[in-house]
């Protein structure tokens, strides 16, 4: 690894993406991280790389400073989980990561696409049927199915504009009749104690819309208004920003990378796989999420990340 990322003029920076990370289990997504793979990741990335907190990381990158086997530990939308279950292991390990939030989810609100997973998840089955708001009758009788469901149901509405998809939504809601979870987000209580741990707060849009399917103003709206609430919560500046989504020139454009630098933003993430490299964009650093579960296979996919040139608007 040192000599794929020896630091400085030559610097590579690895930053990890994770979303949950779930107490135990779940026979519906077996590739999620639960606590115990989480832990086993964390420690693995300690014994080969130097994690250090991202604001530290953009501070060295622009100063040509970075430490050798740079790495930085990132989680996305603000789920409870992150501050129950991953913030004890962080702590206990000496890690230090940042949380991108999406604000109008906090204080019991749910994700679109959360929503159309617990929708199936608490589907009785065998059959969910959505055909009279347009999506048919969905087999669900196995968990191969339900998972397919969730993956057909979210791919058709992710692209879909802001207010269609949300409207789609409430009327699968409403048709099903079923009771779903509403304590899957933080609140911002849990906001405040991960600010409070030394944990890094980002700003993640109020809504997470796909900014490339926003116009100019609507966009920087979500962004702006997202980091002034972060910003009222936890007290302090909120500098680092994640483009909801994430894939250059399909979920964000060059506009979107001038908004966040004149909303006074220090630097951004996408979710283009790769690592920085000597000329780094800091509104476009690359993340990935390694997904090998053996020790040797992560560590491979980690320096296979190193030699990668990521993609950026």
């Amino acid at each position: 690894m040192r000599l794929l990322s020896p630091g400085k003029g030559d610097a590579r920076l690895s930053i990890l993406i994770y979303h949950r990370v779930l107490p135990a289990r779940d026979p519906l997504f077996p590739g999620e991280v639960d606590a115990q793979d989480f832990e086993r990741q964390m420690r693995l990335v300690q014994s080969s790389f130097n994690i250090i907190p991202l604001a530290d990381a953009v501070r060295a990158l622009r100063n040509k400073t970075l430490p050798p086997r740079a790495a930085c530990i990132t989680f996305d939308d603000g789920y409870a989980d992150n501050a129950e279950v991953a913030l004890p292991i962080l702590r206990r390990l000496g890690i230090p990561a940042t949380f991108f939030i999406a604000t109008g989810f906090l204080d019991g609100g749910r994700m679109w696409n959360d929503t159309v997973i617990e929708l199936v998840r608490a589907a009785p089955g065998p059959l969910l049927d959505l055909e009279a708001v347009g999506f048919g009758r969905i087999d669900v009788a196995s968990i191969l199915q339900r998972q397919q469901a969730i993956s057909s149901l979210i791919g058709k509405l992710k692209y879909l504009p802001l207010q269609e998809r949300q409207d789609r939504i409430d009327a699968m809601c409403d048709h099903a009749s079923l009771s779903l979870p509403d304590k899957l987000m933080m609140t911002s209580g849990q906001v405040r104690e991960l600010h409070g741990a030394g944990m890094e707060i980002g700003g993640h849009t109020v809504n997470h819309p796909i900014l490339a399917r926003l116009d100019a103003k609507a966009a920087r709206r979500e962004i702006a208004e997202g980091k002034e609430a972060l910003e009222g919560i936890i007290g302090a500046p909120v500098r680092l920003f994640a483009y909801p989504n994430g894939k250059p020139a399909r979920d964000y454009l060059a506009e979107h990378v001038g908004i966040v630098r004149e909303l006074g933003f220090d630097a951004a993430v996408s979710t283009a796989w790769g690592a920085t490299a000597s000329d780094p964009d800091l509104y476009q650093l690359p993340r990935f999420t390694p997904w090998d579960q053996g020790a040797n296979k992560f560590l491979l996919r980690m320096g296979r990340n190193l030699l990668k040139r990521a993609e950026r608007v």
